[in-house]
């Protein structure tokens, strides 16, 4: 009787092989802008010659101005473009991601091309007062949406955004106008956005309120409480009570007087150099340090959190008041370094607009800090094209920051997964 031989495994290594995932997003959003530079330059062409204007008549270094023909440069444009959105495709058909230069470099053109088809044959275009209200108004933007970052980080959704905002102005002007220093205001206004912020972690983690819910009423009760006492208070006697200092100007030494970065960045006043510290700070500590990591914790896996000790409600309500802090910070802006005093309303939907930088920026600090300056710069734009006298209607300019702002979070971030237990109460077993 013969055995039967026997069976020897297969050594051979096992391949597995790798799923392709494709995402056309970029690509599609590329033709978007493609065919609207399509329709705006060649569906309404514009001949003569745009001139951009880098320097200021204050400036020590100066930069001579840029005169291009029009035409020409929207032609260059729109090719450069076509070519990138062609790159962009072919990288998506091969399963590979297209690399962020690429998206910077495809808005600069898109950006230059259109800047030069609005100012043709008007004044020069301002770039140095461009990018300087660029980061004006994107100040409030970029407060609020580290506070948002900070609080849905730990998993608590922060729809309170605008009310934190609007009680750090009202705070800010009537306390820096009763003690004539700025710097009182600023602690004022950071006490404001916590005191709304406690609000919204008591009924959110103690008592288990929807989130979001409570962050609507927030913003509904802040906006009527503050537009109650500016007509019953604040209106009635404004020398006393809304006629704040405005914060200083401090140029850096030597940093200011760099053409273009120099007074755009470093020819600022406290808040905005605030802001600076503030965005590393947030970076730092959620990626860096112990805080960050158990803030992340609970806003990932509150279970795994508690069982390693961490007590997941304590480190959520401290965090949302550090958040309610420095989105408080950023409404003191308002009245103490834009417009000088406090006014109804003022914040007029900048907290919707920086959570939805904190969307757009996918919970990351620095990604959502480029959110709010590219909302910033949809909101100046329209301004600097209405002083150089472009033809383009001022009802399209107007709602122009808006588009921009349901563009990015609808048609760029698609599925992007927030905090594993954002907005999830949670209660210990």
């Amino acid at each position: 009787m013969t055995s039967a031989a026997p069976v020897i495994p297969d050594s051979s290594p096992i391949v597995l092989e790798k799923a392709e995932i494709r995402s056309w997003k970029a690509p599609i959003a590329f033709g978007v802008f493609v065919v609207l530079s399509l329709i705006l330059f060649f569906g309404f062409p514009r001949h003569g010659q745009s001139t951009f204007r880098f320097s200021e008549k204050t400036d020590v270094i100066k930069i001579s101005t840029l005169t291009v023909d029009t035409l020409t440069t929207t032609i260059v444009v729109t090719l450069l473009l076509v070519v990138l959105t062609a790159v962009s495709a072919w990288l998506s058909w091969q399963a590979r991601k297209t690399p962020i230069w690429m998206v910077i470099v495809f808005a600069l053109l898109f950006m230059f091309g259109f800047l030069a088809w609005a100012g043709s044959g008007q004044l020069p275009v301002p770039v140095t007062g461009l990018l300087l209200g660029t980061i004006s108004l994107s100040v409030p933007l970029v407060f609020g949406a580290l506070g948002g970052v900070v609080s849905e980080r730990g998993g608590v959704v922060n729809v309170a955004i605008e009310g934190q905002l609007l009680a750090g102005a009202f705070v800010s002007a009537m306390t820096a106008s009763l003690t004539g220093s700025w710097l009182v205001g600023l602690i004022a206004a950071m006490i404001a956005g916590v005191l709304v912020s406690f609000v919204l972690a008591a009924f959110s983690i103690k008592y288990l309120v929807d989130q979001v819910i409570v962050g609507v009423v927030l913003n509904v009760l802040v906006t009527g409480l503050t537009s109650f006492l500016y007509s019953q208070v604040l209106a009635g006697n404004a020398p006393l009570l809304n006629h704040p200092p405005r914060l200083p100007e401090w140029p850096i030494p030597l940093l200011s007087e760099i053409p273009i970065i120099g007074p755009v960045l470093f020819h600022q006043t406290i808040i905005e150099y605030l802001m600076y510290i503030a965005i590393f700070a947030v970076w730092f500590g959620l990626f860096k340090t112990r805080w960050g990591l158990r803030l992340r914790s609970v806003g990932e896996h509150p279970e795994a959190a508690d069982t390693v000790g961490i007590n997941v409600n304590g480190t959520r309500f401290w965090n949302v008041s550090l958040a309610g802090a420095i989105a408080g910070l950023g409404g003191a802006y308002f009245t103490l370094g834009s417009v000088g005093a406090f006014s109804k309303e003022m914040t007029a939907g900048q907290g919707f607009i920086a959570l939805a930088a904190v969307i757009f920026g996918r919970w990351d600090p620095i990604r959502a800090t480029l959110a709010a300056l590219l909302f910033g710069f949809a909101t100046n734009l329209q301004n600097v094209l209405g002083i150089i006298g472009s033809p383009v209607p001022s009802e399209f300019m107007l709602m122009l920051p808006y588009v921009v702002t349901i563009f990015a979070v609808a048609g760029l971030v698609g599925m992007s997964r927030p905090p594993a237990a954002d907005g999830k109460p949670y209660t210990k077993s």
